[in-house]
């Protein structure tokens, strides 16, 4: 029997490890190479850090449903710092009977034995980042490990967690329709009764090495049409396994997604500790936008000068909170729940979007609109950044003043 209730936003926790052993030439998050880490003060900064929002969330009604340790490679960790971090969370909030506990790790920045400290510790999910399952694809994509790694990695975490999720990269320079088939019946097969799939299209993002790469001409992505029949290639082969997607990018069978990132998509509150960490809290009714500072350094030296790194603590206007809601809702298969909607943003949805535009995509197969959700259909999930800019109005809600986007 769960306690978890199918369809609630819930409450979660992220924690930020930024630490990696080498920066892949594609990725643009917070993760920073360093020669040492000094995991004593960074365990209790996390600690500190942690007990401020838990202050600022309050206790009152707070179910903790998810924590999510996040990165940077998390596996780098000490399992005691999991363990610590876990312990608090616990004291602090109600945890949920069935509490979901996820760890991102790295195939060569983890072995069964520290695993094995990671599920003693209270993990019990692991979110894999194999990539890829060929050798020449993860050289190109900067992984330090080879395909015989990342199986060894991913039959230790079957064996030691009861959810398992891998995430693979695809739409790679000259990536073939039925090349990425095959290699998706694969990473299926390996799967096995384990659950979750997150798989992400190539992107080229500002500032990392692949976007000097691209911009060189060095190589070049799937012209638009490839992409999309990889996308279909993707959605045939994941519904025909029993994993059919409930959000863009990620894939489960029926009870296996991610719960934490349900918690983002669906517009609950969570907690963000650690280098760079956002955060969605609702305090005295009001929901609120928090980041802290981005520098490892920096973010511990002010933890630890002010009890937290705080960069951003900002209450979100009405408008802005409506078009969040609306643009983390429509990624999910499920859709934009509009009576959650109304009770989140504090205004009914049809009265949000442009409701011309509401016609004529519905009218184009592009949106179904019911009276319970607005969802994007399959087709819709192709052009879905279109989508939002056409539905959300263009001068935002004159109410508040804010401005529809951030």
């Amino acid at each position: 029997m769960t306690d978890h209730i199918q369809g609630d936003e819930g409450f979660g926790l992220y924690v930020h490890w930024p630490f990696c052993l080498s920066k892949c030439p594609y990725c643009d998050f917070n993760s920073h190479v360093v020669d040492r880490v000094d995991h004593g003060r960074f365990r209790a900064a996390l600690r500190v850090e942690l007990a401020h929002y838990a202050a600022m969330a309050g206790r009152e009604g707070r179910r903790l449903t998810s924590v999510f340790f996040g990165g940077g490679t998390p596996s780098l960790m000490e399992p005691g710092t999991v363990a610590a971090i876990l312990e608090d969370a616990r004291s602090l909030f109600t945890p949920a009977n069935d509490l979901e506990v996820t760890l991102e790790a790295n195939p060569g920045a983890v072995d069964r034995a520290k695993f094995e400290d990671f599920r003693d510790a209270g993990v019990n999910r692991v979110s894999l980042g194999v990539q890829a399952l060929d050798d020449a694809a993860l050289a190109f994509l900067g992984r330090r490990h080879d395909r015989a790694e990342a199986l060894a990695a991913l039959e230790a975490a079957q064996s030691l967690f009861p959810r398992t999720s891998i995430d693979l990269i695809y739409a790679r320079p000259g990536h073939d329709p039925e090349a990425w088939r095959q290699e998706l019946r694969q990473a299926l097969d390996i799967l096995a009764g384990h659950g979750h799939l997150s798989l992400y299209q190539l992107t080229v993002e500002q500032g990392t090495k692949f976007y000097l790469d691209w911009h060189r001409g060095d190589w070049r992505l799937p012209e638009e049409d490839d992409a999309v029949s990889l996308w279909h290639v993707t959605q045939e082969e994941t519904a025909r396994a029993g994993l059919p997607s409930y959000e863009v990018s990620n894939h489960a069978r029926p009870g296996e997604e991610c719960r934490h990132n349900l918690v983002y998509w669906r517009g609950g509150d969570y907690i963000g500790v650690g280098p760079g960490a956002h955060g969605r809290l609702t305090v005295g009714g009001t929901p609120r936008a928090t980041r802290q500072h981005r520098a490892p350094e920096r973010w511990l030296s002010q933890v630890e000068a002010h009890g937290h790194a705080t960069t951003r603590d900002d209450p979100l206007g009405q408008a802005e909170r409506a078009e969040e809601l609306l643009l983390m809702g429509l990624r999910l298969t499920e859709g934009v729940d509009k009576m959650r909607f109304h009770r989140l943003s504090g205004r009914p949805l049809d009265g949000f979007v442009d409701a011309r535009a509401l016609a004529d995509l519905t009218e184009m197969g592009l949106l179904e609109d019911t009276p319970a959700a607005l969802r994007a259909t399959a087709d819709g999930m192709l052009v879905l950044n279109g989508l939002i800019a056409a539905l959300v109005p263009v001068d935002g809600d004159a109410e508040d003043g804010s401005p529809p986007g951030r």
